[in-house]
């Protein structure tokens, strides 16, 4: 376990681009000193509350994880995904329990409050995709992300939630058994710390890395402003596939996808079928890196 990181990513929040700016620019060793320095200078008013964070003992960090049953990895680790280099602002470290190696993977995204419509296709899109081999990936929320994972659990199949919390807090609550059923096969994976609760800011930083984990992400209902949007763009920028259900035209759970559909954004899919099809002629990122 790198203890250095391990204190960089409990003190610093998620998706900090300056300070992970500075660890990829100057090393997290050089970092972790100059904090801990009360002499230098940080031009960033963050770094006060930082250096604060940095007192907790790194003992008591790596105990909260033993006790979490998960485990801390960093880039230098073998277990390291791949893929997550391709982002632009990478995680200093990802808290894993339980099992991610399975390359081949869809991220099936979509609103907290579908239409039966929707609950059915994400459902029955999560079957037909681990029916065939695929992992599916979503964000452990209520709505769309809870039948996707269902559906894939259903089918006997693997499924990872990637969360906004720690891996040891239930959020949302109603979800406690889902997440117990998806460690059965599958993995819970966080940015923070097992014992961090979910706050607003954080469920846009984790998107991110639910598109580059991912093969493909695909948007199953979702509002014309909606945080599933946020993740089809970071995977469009990381150059994943991008795919969209279409819904009826009148149907305000719908507008999202038909607005990345119209702005030449996401591809229309109808069925697994459909979604194969491009994922087939798309090789997978962490075969590339990895050769």
């Amino acid at each position: 376990m790198n203890l250095t990181k391990l204190r960089l990513f409990h003190a610093i929040e998620p998706g900090d681009k300056y300070w992970l700016d500075e660890i990829a620019k100057n090393g997290a060793e050089q970092v972790l000193e100059n904090l801990l320095d009360q002499n230098f200078e940080w031009k960033r008013r963050s770094a006060m509350k930082i250096r604060e964070r940095l007192k907790t003992p790194v003992e008591s960090l790596a105990s909260e994880i033993l006790e979490s049953k998960g485990v801390f990895i960093t880039e230098e680790d073998e277990a390291w995904p791949h893929q997550i280099r391709d982002l632009l602002v990478p995680p200093i470290g990802l808290i894993i329990r339980g099992n991610i190696e399975n390359c081949n993977s869809v991220a099936i995204v979509g609103t907290r409050n579908p239409t039966t419509y929707g609950a059915r296709i994400a459902s029955e899109f999560a079957s037909g995709f681990v029916d065939r081999g695929v992992t599916i990936i979503s964000g452990g929320a209520y709505g769309i992300d809870t039948h996707a994972h269902r559906g894939a659990l259903a089918a006997e199949g693997r499924t990872i939630a990637v969360l906004a919390s720690g891996i040891s807090v239930s959020y949302p609550a109603g979800n406690e058994r889902l997440f117990d059923e998806i460690l059965e096969n599958g993995a819970l994976i966080s940015e923070v710390m097992p014992t961090e609760r979910a706050r607003p800011e954080r469920f846009l930083t984790r998107n991110r890395l639910i598109a580059a984990l991912a093969k493909a992400t695909i948007v199953v209902e979702a509002a014309f402003r909606s945080g599933s949007l946020r993740t089809a763009r970071d995977a469009a920028e990381l150059l994943r596939i991008v795919l969209a259900v279409p819904g009826p035209i009148n149907s305000p759970s719908s507008d999202g996808c038909h607005r990345l559909i119209g702005e030449r954004c996401a591809e229309i899919v109808t069925s697994v079928a459909d979604a194969m099809e491009f994922l087939s002629n798309k090789p997978c990122t962490l075969c590339l890196n990895a050769s």
